[in-house]
């Protein structure tokens, strides 16, 4: 019977462990990447002062990744601007990865064997499983401590170490201020005069300030749009592609019995990170923090079910735009950062 407690403790330690580790907190607004940005569908998008980490590609989109090609795509190499060495899909990559996997796959076959973490230690604080038991849970929050601690360091030091690539030049790209007053696009200064766009590796095609106006106008329209369910509205401001992710989260909320609403929109920074053509069409991917009421609430009763009525949320997303000669913007992708 003892060899069973310590066979469950452990496993139930372990257990704990993991979900302290992966626990995210809850939040009302839409999750995912989706959409299409032409030949860069599927490439890294340019690191930008807004969102100057690591941002995965589109995860849904409708473009093949045959029919982006890659020889379209902006890519900076180590060294230069802008560059962000991808980031393991786990926090607990490389070494460490294999040391928390090996030692939490010790942890557990020990303990189901009886002489895991804590089994030799049993006898000592109680001569029976429950002391294991407890020095199994001792154990577990020490070495989540420690990794936590471990982790939080190579973030801090990787991102020490890419500052200097990430910082905006006028060679790639526009310079850091895009007009602003401490909001909006361009976080930094107003400019002594209007901003005039340069062309380089990341933006082929100028950017005006009317197009970044239009972008701002965009966000705060579609995300007011989306609040209020008003198909016709998101339909003008969107590609007929992003209109059909939208369409399927809105009906997947109302078959479920909720509604998302969102409201106060206000972008606090922004900056475009890449501007280009395709033939006929435009594209620029533009970086957008911006702060929002975001409410999940019950369609019948209008009860609270995630989000803060009372408290704005801020968000940090990729948002491209793609426009055809002759017509406006409209939304075409948008990323999580």
């Amino acid at each position: 019977m003892t060899h069973l407690r310590s066979r469950i403790g452990a496993a139930l330690g372990i257990a704990m462990a993991l979900g302290m580790l992966i626990a995210q907190p809850a939040d009302a607004r839409r999750g995912g990447s989706f959409g299409s940005r032409g030949a860069r569908t599927y490439s890294q998008p340019q690191s930008t002062p807004t969102a100057p980490g690591y941002v995965p590609p589109v995860q849904r989109s409708m473009t093949s990744p045959g029919a982006a090609q890659p020889g379209g795509a902006f890519r900076p190499s180590p060294g230069m601007p802008g560059y962000a060495a991808p980031r393991p899909a786990s926090p607990f990559g490389g070494i460490g990865g294999g040391f928390l996997g090996g030692l939490l796959a010790g942890g557990l076959i020990g303990g189901l064997m009886g002489h895991g973490w804590g089994g030799g230690m049993g006898g000592g604080l109680g001569g029976g499983g429950g002391g294991g038991l407890l020095v199994i849970l001792i154990q577990l929050a020490v070495l989540f401590l420690v990794v936590s601690l471990a982790v939080r360091w190579f973030q801090r030091r990787r991102a020490s170490a890419s500052m200097p690539w990430e910082q905006p030049q006028p060679a790639f790209g526009g310079p850091a201020g895009f007009g602003g007053g401490g909001s909006g696009f361009g976080a930094g200064p107003a400019p002594a005069s209007p901003y005039v766009p340069t062309t380089g590796p990341a933006w082929e095609i100028p950017i005006t300030p009317q197009d970044q106006a239009a972008f701002e106008t965009l966000l705060k329209e579609i995300q007011a749009a989306f609040g209020r369910e008003d198909y016709g509205a998101l339909r003008d401001r969107t590609t007929p592609e992003v209109m059909s992710y939208l369409a399927e989260e809105l009906s997947d909320n109302a078959t479920h019995g909720r509604r998302n609403e969102v409201s106060d929109v206000r972008l606090l920074q922004a900056d475009v990170g890449e501007a280009w053509n395709e033939g006929p069409v435009d594209y620029a991917t533009a970086a957008m923090r911006y702060q929002s009421v975001d409410v999940m609430r019950d369609r019948t009763t209008g009860a609270v079910l995630s989000g803060d009525p009372a408290k704005p949320t801020e968000t940090t997303e990729l948002w491209t735009f793609a426009r055809r000669t002759g017509e406006p913007w409209k939304l075409s992708a948008i990323q999580e950062t």
